[in-house]
């Protein structure tokens, strides 16, 4: 008896990093989630914010890493312990797309993050002419990504539209509850 009352009282915590290309709104989404609005500004990230985000009944311990091109080769130290990745992408970004996929990968084949489940963000889909998730899907080659679950969820970081959708996917993910999974399926709004 006294298991099963600890384990009720018991909130549950995940250690995840959130990565993308410099702009791609991590920052803003980051705050977005802490504080429930957005922040007045925000700068790059030069290294790196961590905040813990309480959500549902999950503790998220979120590290958000910079993400220019001259910070990219630290990202690996933040790899050690991540139970789940959180990806950014700049959905009106047409010209880096491609290399944030390239960046992606570079990320998940990586021994440390070899068992990690991967959420895509497709933030600021509220930007006139933004890529709709099946383009950056396939600009991305997400399909590409084997071993491990992943989705796409289109997002925007200032509204907070889509967001919980993403967090309650890579919750189910990192919980083991095979009831709940969506196997690589993109989450539409």
């Amino acid at each position: 008896m006294g298991k099963i009352l600890s384990k009720l009282g018991k909130k549950k915590e995940l250690r995840v990093i959130m990565l993308g290309l410099d702009c791609a709104g991590k920052t803003t989404l980051l705050y977005k989630l802490k504080n429930g609005e957005k922040p007045q500004s925000t700068a790059p990230t030069v290294g790196f914010n961590v905040e813990a985000i309480q959500f549902q009944k999950v503790k998220f311990n979120v590290w958000d890493v910079g993400g220019q091109d001259k910070i990219r080769p630290l990202w690996r130290h933040y790899y050690a312990g991540t139970q789940g990745l959180i990806f950014v992408v700049d959905s009106s970004d047409v010209n880096r797309v491609a290399e944030a996929g390239e960046e992606l990968f570079k990320v998940i084949q990586d021994q440390d993050m070899s068992k990690v489940n991967v959420l895509v963000l497709a933030n600021k889909q509220d930007v006139e002419g933004a890529m709709g998730v099946d383009e950056i899907k396939e600009k991305m080659k997400l399909n590409n990504i084997k071993g491990r679950e992943w989705t796409i969820v289109p997002c925007c970081a200032v509204t907070g539209k889509g967001v919980d959708e993403g967090l309650k996917w890579l919750n189910q993910q990192c919980s083991g509850d095979k009831s709940k999974k969506k196997e690589n399926k993109t989450i539409l709004l």
